[in-house]
């Protein structure tokens, strides 16, 4: 089925439904060229099959499809990061509904707290992930001691570890003893890695931020629904 298909959805206002707009700022995006429809720039007036037509804006993929859901979760130490784990051990999944079915994209190391996004929407989920978007994550970390300048400029430039060299860093420490890094990579368990490297172990590690998503409100377990804003923010992240 192509996107030209009479019996699809006009892709003004599959676009203005799911928060692009009203109906004329979503045709003013059409108009101005900046919609594609399974790779092909979209003409007004044009239908769309939303569970097949991949829609994009400014190149990036829109999620279209009905049923699509996006849970920001402030996941608490000692629950993992899968769908079902093979040791009993609470999941993220058990914290947010369970229908319809989401998973986590990416994730945080089972003693690492903070902010996680859980969606059934792949092609985000895939996009996120991909180390050539290279989406930003920040953390707080709590170490064993203070950093000395020496050590937060090794962060900042790159640290070896077994698996290679890290991409550069932004590094500060706010309080002696507490670390903000915010890398782009999605190594196993980098951010301690990176800390031990210098000498000072991770304590306390907690994401506070993915991209353009933050919030310092979300109790720990405790989920929402991301914004239409926030929606489109990630998406053009």
């Amino acid at each position: 089925m192509t996107g030209q298909d009479p019996a699809g959805e006009r892709l003004q206002k599959v676009l203005a439904g799911r928060g692009w707009g009203s109906r004329r700022v979503c045709e003013q995006l059409v108009a101005d060229g900046r919609v594609a429809v399974n790779g092909v720039v979209a003409a007004l007036g044009q239908r769309v099959d939303v569970e097949r037509d991949l829609v994009t804006v400014d190149g990036r993929p829109v999620g279209v499809r009905p049923g699509l859901v996006y849970y920001l979760l402030n996941k608490p130490a000692g629950v993992v990061s899968t769908a079902r784990d093979t040791h009993g051990r609470p999941t993220v999944v058990d914290l947010v509904p369970s229908s319809p079915r989401v998973f986590p994209v990416g994730r945080l190391d089972v003693d690492t707290e903070g902010l996680l996004l859980l969606t059934n929407d792949g092609e985000l989920a895939n996009r996120l992930t991909h180390p050539s978007h290279g989406v930003e994550k920040e953390y707080l970390a709590e170490l064993d001691g203070p950093l000395t300048a020496g050590d937060l400029r090794r962060l900042r430039q790159g640290i070896a570890l077994d698996d290679g060299l890290t991409a550069p860093a932004a590094a500060s420490q706010p309080t002696p003893g507490v670390l903000r890094l915010t890398i782009h990579e999605g190594r196993n368990r980098q951010v301690r890695r990176m800390c031990e490297a210098v000498g000072r172990p991770v304590r306390r590690l907690v994401r506070v931020r993915i991209g353009p998503l933050r919030d310092a409100q979300l109790g720990p377990g405790q989920w929402r629904e991301l914004t239409v804003e926030e929606r489109i923010a990630l998406q053009s992240s």
